[in-house]
């Protein structure tokens, strides 16, 4: 039986091979922990990203979109806390050079140990953290006889600190230059634009400002494929409220989060609920929805109650003041007046939840057939109304009039859907090619069709075919992508 391993592996290969993700700069022997999406995974990833644009924009009449710039003024991560405190635990080995983020070397070394064991260990290492004790952690590290994976030696620094934070300058004289930052996160873009989202979309408490983009972090230890790289892309939602009811929305957009992954089609026993152990300078509350990859249960979306920090902090640092007026205490027989808001965030990291889907999906099957010999086939059962390519038009011949009134369908469906046309190859080769990049629905038209008008529809899932008229075929498929 193939491990988890081996099946991420394969994993990795048939994105390449098909189309969803190469490595970047691949030509010139690839760039580390960074990597180009292709043709597939261009319109995957779009079409997630649109799926949670939808979600939250379109489906509650109190949360905006916006789309802040990637450069910012640097005394915004100033302001936020980034510049001082964005870094993570580092520690080297001194006789391989070899830097590794200090948790990820001991979450490593408890993989090796039997689960009572390894608990132990990660729970003294999430004390140790939560404390910020790092000649503790390097202490735990020695006790344990931690090594290197390439020198195999325990000859370790220090623990120190790393910031993740990549800079440039800004100017056009590099005397002249002012620093500034690629941005790590794209949530001070909304709180910087505060003020102007209230004001000019006259929104009232409470309200959300949602963004999706890319973010940058100088990751030392950058690993398992698309989980963790140096250039991602986060959906992001930062919902206003009043002070004292943070906790009643942290729960709120705690389930409906949950269940958003849910209705995109992953399982519920596949996600999970992990309260942090630290929490970070700005929150109140906080936990990860995690998912199980094959690597493990890791972080795939977290909500944070940031309280009043960051509104708090820009405040401060832009010496404006930051505040809104709730018309609506008034009302209520409240004592009224202006108020800094409270902030509850939602963040999911794009690349994460696509390796989600595309884990779900790999899936490869083996049967065999009616005369004893062995078949089967590699298929990614992408949920329709995410996957990239939703129908295949495939005419069984290149000739008697079959690719025209294939091309005709194509013409009337490719407004409403994507479609791919393809006339080469016989059709189980065809079928199977459509199975390998996760097409739900492939549509054969034939002689027969000539007749009676009618068509092939091949479902990916079960690979039942079953008739139907041509003129069906849009409409079908638009009801099982609505379905």
């Amino acid at each position: 039986m193939a491990t988890e391993t081996n099946i991420f592996q394969e994993l990795i290969s048939h994105c390449k091979e098909y189309g969803y993700i190469f490595q970047s700069s691949e030509l010139y022997d690839g760039l580390s922990a960074v990597y180009d999406y292709g043709q597939l995974g261009a319109q995957l990833k779009k079409n997630l990203r649109d799926e949670w644009w939808k979600s939250m924009t379109q489906m509650h009449e109190n949360i905006v979109g916006i789309d802040a710039a990637i450069f910012m003024h640097p005394t915004v991560w100033k302001a936020s806390g980034h510049v001082d405190n964005f870094s993570d635990p580092m520690i080297d080995n001194k006789d391989s050079n070899k830097r590794y983020r200090v948790d990820h070397l001991i979450e490593g070394y408890a993989e090796t140990l039997d689960k009572e064991a390894g608990d132990a260990v990660l729970a003294a290492m999430d004390k140790l953290i939560a404390a910020d004790d790092l000649p503790g952690l390097k202490a735990l590290i020695e006790e344990h006889k931690i090594k290197c994976g390439v020198s195999k030696t325990c000859n370790w620094t220090d623990v120190r600190q790393f910031n993740l934070m990549f800079s440039t300058q800004i100017g056009s004289v590099a005397e002249e230059a002012d620093t500034i930052y690629l941005r790590p996160e794209t949530a001070q873009g909304i709180f910087v634009n505060f003020l102007n989202v209230q004001k000019t979309g006259r929104m009232k408490i409470p309200f959300g400002i949602a963004q999706t983009g890319k973010a940058f972090r100088n990751e030392i230890v950058a690993r398992q494929f698309i989980f963790r790289m140096r250039e991602f892309e986060q959906m992001e939602m930062q919902f206003f409220v009043r002070p004292g009811s943070q906790m009643e929305w942290y729960n709120y957009w705690k389930d409906e989060r949950k269940k958003w992954h849910q209705s995109i089609g992953i399982p519920a026993d596949k996600l999970r609920f992990h309260d942090h152990v630290k929490l970070a300078h700005y929150a109140d509350a906080a936990l990860d929805i995690e998912f199980e990859f094959p690597f493990g249960w890791k972080e795939l979306e977290g909500i944070h109650s940031r309280t009043d920090f960051d509104l708090t902090q820009h405040a401060k640092f832009s010496k404006k003041k930051i505040q809104y007026f709730d018309n609506d205490l008034n009302e209520e027989g409240k004592p009224y007046g202006n108020y800094t808001p409270y902030v509850v965030e939602t963040s999911v990291g794009l690349d994460r939840l696509f390796l989600t889907v595309m884990s779900l999906a790999y899936t490869d099957e083996k049967w065999t057939k009616e005369d004893g010999t062995e078949d089967g086939r590699i298929v990614l059962k992408i949920p329709a109304k995410i996957a990239p390519t939703k129908l295949a038009i495939l005419p069984l011949l290149k000739k008697d009039g079959l690719p025209e009134i294939a091309k005709e369908l194509m013409n009337d469906c490719k407004s409403n859907f994507m479609c791919f046309y393809e006339e080469k190859d016989a059709i189980g080769k065809r079928y199977r090619r459509m199975d390998a990049i996760g097409t739900p629905f492939c549509v054969t038209i034939d002689h027969q069709t000539k007749e009676d008008n009618t068509v092939t529809i091949r479902y990916r899932d079960d690979m039942r075919q079953e008739r139907i008229p041509l003129a069906d075929v849009k409409k079908l498929v638009m009801e099982k992508l609505s379905s």
